[in-house]
């Protein structure tokens, strides 16, 4: 790892976005202070910092799964289609993927503890907005600025514990702290939406920020030093706007395509016209002296192929907690705090396959023990599926725990690999693009399942006797929209498109699982080919990012 940071921090975290707790972008800037940290006095505030930046990155973690035990009281009070569900579930970590970077940047040149303030405030704010939102654009836009603000407040959180702990043995302690932080919250979002959800409205699970920012903004303005790198990157306004808007166009595209069940002319040019923006971002960030991601640590096949088992992975894994968190209420009938206590097992299992990775890349090396872990989470749907569904409880609680125990183990073991197979000397780009692809592995995830599993209802759900051709076209929204139009309907005709809807879903729910199967599985296999060692008879460092050679 670089920076001084030992491998065991991030070894022994468990599994989320915030793994990447080893340097920013900026780290190399900050070499010459380091090299005086032990002549340097002790912040008295230090422990104190940790704790606002540990609690704010705990309300982001959060708040990107928080909003799933909320989608059927929203879905009855705002009625948004099935895209647009899709839409106020992920675009949160899709603004945080595509800002995430130059946020950072953005931070060295202006002060990252004004960043991070201004990240504080506008992450309050935008809570504010959308627990009050009364349209599902206003709430989407909510979520929009919520990514943004999370982008501002994660991007500099590395830098100011750099500045405030300088002494080597605390910065690891530190730096361990905060990796588990986002991860805790992202895991336990449904369980606290459940829970406020179990006594108040859906807008309390964005309104319940809004104190608690309160509080860490007026902590955070007394306690945080400002720091600020002097001699910062040239920030490329162009290639912020080419990922951003080609992102959302090729996202847009495909979404729009699930909805109509196939594409149209518009769809095609959005999806062509976001391709080609993205292709164009590269090409820029190739050409750049100082890119905003450098895409030259890809030439580097165990690079590439541990990044993409951590987008794969983490994708699978934000998905399957959103899908079962859907399929517990509008399926099944629980509760929103019963759903969130049902999806426990697989967070303390991710927990338990994180702690046992460091013995595994031990005994089996790193290629293996990914791959093996990948195949273990690829088999967990692939046996709901074949036991007949999450109807059954013992099966949904196996299902968890090994999707827990082997996503643990390949997030911890793959950004672990991201570090080991770039040079120390650039260990802030890879940590860059660390962070950026859970972020993006999360939202491309739900986008790409989701799109397939409202895809498959569309076409799923049959014309029911009794229902009007207007109704019948609302129903194929969303099984939401499917409940409120049996509310409206006489008994016979109500009942019929409840179980018609459900059945619907089920099959949907199906075509998600599979989906993931093959996913995972694909991953499983290229994780086994392009881990292998860069030389026959290299060790693990050398070789494949393991504390031993493979086999």
């Amino acid at each position: 790892m670089g920076n001084g940071m030992p491998d065991s921090v991030t070894a022994a975290a468990p599994p989320g976005p915030a793994l990447p707790g080893d340097v920013p972008p900026d780290a190399d800037a900050d070499a010459d202070a380091d090299a005086d940290a032990d002549a340097e006095p002790r912040d008295p505030r230090r422990w104190a910092v940790l704790a606002v930046l540990c609690v704010s990155l705990l309300l982001c973690g959060i708040d990107l799964t928080v909003t799933h035990g909320a989608v059927p009281s929203l879905s009855r009070e705002l009625h948004p289609s099935g895209v647009q569900l899709l839409w106020i579930v992920d675009i949160y970590s899709l603004t945080l993927a595509a800002l995430l970077v130059t946020c950072g940047t953005l931070g060295d040149r202006v002060g990252r503890k004004r960043l991070v303030l201004s990240g504080f405030a506008l992450f309050g704010l935008a809570s504010a907005a959308a627990a009050l939102s009364r349209t599902t654009t206003e709430l989407i836009l909510a979520r929009v600025a919520l990514g943004a603000g999370a982008a501002m407040i994660m991007a500099s959180t590395v830098a100011i514990i750099r500045v405030v702990f300088t002494d080597d043995r605390e910065r690891a302690t530190a730096i361990g702290v905060w990796t588990s932080a986002h991860s805790v919250g992202a895991t336990i979002g449904p369980l606290v939406g459940g829970a406020l959800l179990q006594h108040w409205w859906w807008g309390s699970v964005f309104l319940v920020n809004v104190p608690i920012i309160a509080v860490i903004l007026l902590v955070g303005a007394r306690v945080i030093p400002e720091s600020r790198n002097p001699a910062p990157r040239p920030w490329d306004l162009a290639g912020v706007a080419l990922s951003i808007t080609g992102l959302a166009a090729a996202v847009y595209a495909l979404k729009q395509a699930g909805e109509q069940v196939g594409v149209d002319v518009a769809v095609a040019v959005c999806a062509v016209a976001g391709a080609g923006l993205l292709t164009a971002f590269v090409a820029r960030q190739r050409r750049l002296a100082h890119p905003l991601l450098d895409f030259t640590l890809f030439a580097d096949r165990r690079f590439t192929a541990a990044t993409l088992c951590v987008i794969g992975c983490f994708g699978s894994y934000t998905a399957l907690l959103f899908f079962f968190t859907q399929w517990f209420q509008q399926v099944g009938g629980y509760s929103p705090l019963h759903a969130g206590l049902v999806l426990m097992p697989l967070a303390a299992s991710s927990a338990v396959g994180a702690v046992l990775a460091p013995w595994a890349a031990h005994r089996w090396g790193n290629r293996w023990a990914v791959t093996g872990a990948l195949a273990l989470f690829a088999a967990a749907p692939a046996f709901l599926t074949a036991c007949g569904g999450p109807g059954h409880h013992g099966v949904v609680i196996v299902t968890l725990v090994a999707s827990g125990v082997g996503a643990g183990v390949v997030m911890t073991l793959g950004a672990d690999s991201i570090m080991a197979s770039a040079d120390p000397h650039r260990a802030g780009e890879a940590a860059a693009i660390q962070e950026t692809s859970f972020e993006l592995g999360a939202g491309l995830g739900v986008a790409v399942l989701g799109t397939a599993l409202a895809a498959t209802y569309r076409t799923a759900l049959p014309s029911v006797s009794g229902v009007p051709g207007a109704d019948r076209d609302h129903a194929r929204e969303s099984i939401g929209d499917a409940y409120d139009v049996a509310d409206r309907l006489g008994p016979p005709a109500a009942g019929l498109l409840r179980q018609a809807a459900r059945h619907a879903y089920d099959q949907g729910f199906t075509v998600v699982m599979l989906a993931a199967t093959a996913v995972l599985a694909l991953t499983a296999a290229l994780a086994a080919v392009m881990l292998r060692p860069a030389a026959p008879h290299g060790a693990g460092p050398e070789g494949d990012g393991a504390p031993r050679a493979d086999p």
